[in-house]
Order: structure tokens, then sequence, then C-alpha cells
């Protein structure tokens, strides 16, 4: 079972906790070199993760089975949406291996040359991670085959008549592609891959629990049924809580005295125009422009973003899957349509 942390002095000793005065428990044994960014607030162990627990407990079991057989581990594929712990599993695997890992990003793998330093460099059973897999070139994934297969990579020595080709064996590793547009991958590569793990949007419960860890490592005082209302405004994606947390904490500390209550953390997020949905203006101008000017649809993406005098890009890509899973609009042949429930919503949003 994965360990959890509760922000609760039911389960802390006593120098661990402080009380404010809504007697809100904090966590005080935090590094005093704790910075406020991602890779602070990221777990370093799988066990210390919330959510995703399918995902969790098959990659617990490939990695257990990895460090019985004394093998590297076999070559794993994340994918999904950003902010829902791509890097972070892809992180903390090499810490539960005790190997080292090496991090590239897919859209800097120009050529093969480029590539090598990482393959001959990787230590026996180490994690080389590559972020936007999707982003290599073409001539890249294809150097890539040899070493995800048999460990060896084929370099080229020379040029014209007097080429020659050298086989170079490679110490055996694990690849961990993480990528948000898997179809863009083509089928040699993902077949490559010996687990392909999809990651999904967490639920609320999930993200309060993250919200609540991540106030203690921020040194924040946040009440229990605050933490629930960030996690309803961050559309299932814990980056998007931890960006709420920050905006939040700002907040308090700016208006009301360091302590994020209820109605703090509400007044934070009225004033950062993101309502109970987790819409933000952009996402409810798209809705009203729909509404209004088109009466409800069906009408094309190019002319409402003319319309709000936007890319469409930016609708299609940055505004439309968050409304499309929140069944506030659907796509027909036509053209966009809102639904019944984004009817009723700006009914009573207007109000």
């Amino acid at each position: 079972m994965p360990r959890k942390t509760i922000l609760s002095s039911d389960n802390l000793p006593d120098d661990d906790v402080r009380r404010t005065e809504d007697d809100i428990p904090v966590r005080l044994n935090i590094p005093e070199n704790a910075e406020d960014d991602d890779s602070a607030l990221r777990p370093k162990l799988i066990a210390d993760m919330v959510g995703q627990r399918e995902v969790y407990e098959r990659i617990l079991i490939s990695i257990d089975a990895a460090k019985k057989r004394r093998e590297p581990l076999g070559h794993i594929l994340f994918d999904g949406p950003p902010g829902l712990g791509k890097t972070t599993f892809a992180t903390c695997i090499p810490h539960e291996l005790g190997t080292s890992c090496q991090i590239a990003s897919g859209a800097t793998l120009k050529a093969p040359k480029d590539l090598i330093p990482y393959l001959t460099n990787a230590e026996e059973r180490s994690v080389l991670f590559i972020d936007e897999i999707h982003r290599m070139q073409k001539a890249v994934e294809e150097f890539l085959y040899p070493a995800m297969e048999d460990f060896r990579i084929d370099l080229v020595i020379g040029e014209g008549s007097g080429a020659r080709t050298l086989n170079m064996q490679l110490r055996p590793f694990t690849i961990i592609g993480a990528t948000t547009r898997a179809g863009l991958l083509s089928a040699p590569l993902r077949d490559r891959f010996t687990m392909r793990e999809h990651l999904d949007f967490y639920p609320v419960s999930d993200l309060q629990e993250i919200v609540l860890r991540n106030a203690a490592k921020l040194r924040v005082a946040l009440a229990p049924d605050a933490a629930a209302e960030i996690a309803g405004r961050s559309r299932g994606t814990p980056r998007i809580a931890n960006n709420r947390l920050r905006w939040v904490r700002d907040y308090a500390v700016s208006r009301a005295g360091g302590n994020i209550t209820l109605e703090v953390a509400r007044r934070a997020m009225e004033m950062q125009e993101i309502d109970v949905l987790g819409m933000d203006r952009q996402d409810r101008k798209y809705l009203q422009v729909i509404a209004t000017v088109f009466h409800g649809g069906p009408v094309g993406v190019e002319a409402v973003a003319h319309t709000m005098n936007v890319a469409p890009d930016t609708l299609i890509d940055e505004v439309e899957p968050f409304l499309l899973r929140s069944e506030l609009i659907i796509r027909s042949p036509r053209g966009r349509k809102l639904t019944l429930k984004a009817i009723e919503f700006l009914s009573e949003y207007r109000k």
C-alpha cells in the first residue's frame, strides 16, 4: 500500500505540528532549503504519489520483477495531457531502481549525433528519460531502434566508398518516453516500448490531498475545505492545482495574514476570474460568443476565433479540450454547439 502523508495532528509528533488561530495543523519539518518550484513539490518516490493507482500498481510490479531478476526495466511510454504526472513517474522510477537517470528532450534531438552521448554514457540498468518523445526527428528515431532492442548502435565511420559501419555495444538500460501526443509516434517506435501507460485526469479527492501536501511543503496554513475548493477549480490536473495553490497563497499573504480559509480561497479565485468549474475568462468568453453571437451554434471554430480575436489553434489546443471533457460543448460536422449544461451555467453565471 502507498504511504500517505495526511495533514492531521493525530499522526504527527507534537514537535512537527503548529496550530493556527483557525485550528489548522501545519507540518513544520520541511527542509530549510525547500524551494518554491515544481521540482520541490514533486514526489521523489512512487509510493509518495497520489492518484493513478492502477498505473502505480503495474509499474511497481515491473520494478520489483526487474530488481529480482537483476535485469533492466522494460522500456516504458507514458502518454496523456500535460500536468498529470508523466515526468513525476519518470523521475521517481530511477529512485525506486536505485540507479541513475539522464533527461533529454525530444525537441533537442535533431540528429543521431545528439543522442549518442546519452546512449554511450548510460550506466547498466540506468534510465534515459526522453520528454516530448514525439518531437524527435525521424533519423533519430530510427537510430534508436537497435539501441532499444539489442542495446547497440551502428556508427558510420568515414565518407563515400571508404565509409564503414561500426557496431558499438551499449550497457543494458531503460528508455522512458513521455508524450502528450501519442498519435504522432510511429508504430515501430511505439511497439518497442514493453509498457504503455495512459495517465488520466484526477478526481477532486486526489487533488485535495495533493494540495494539502504541497501546502505543507510551501509552509502555508491551509484549511481542508479550502484545499477542496482549490482542487475543485483545478480541471483535474495536479500542475494546475499547484499553480492555483501558489496564487491563493500569495493572495492570503497579501490580504489575509497568510492563513488560507475557505473564504480566502474563494476570494482569491474570484480575483483571478476562475469560476467553480475551473474555467477562466477566455473559456467563458468562448461560451458566451457562441451563445450570443451564434445563438448556441453550430458554428465553425474559425468564426468563433475571429469574433474573439484569437488564433483558432489557441481555441482548439487550449480552450476546447476542457470544455469538451466538461460536456459544455460538442463537436459536430457542422461545427461547435453548446450543450444544455453550458446554457444553464451561463444563465446562472450572469445572475
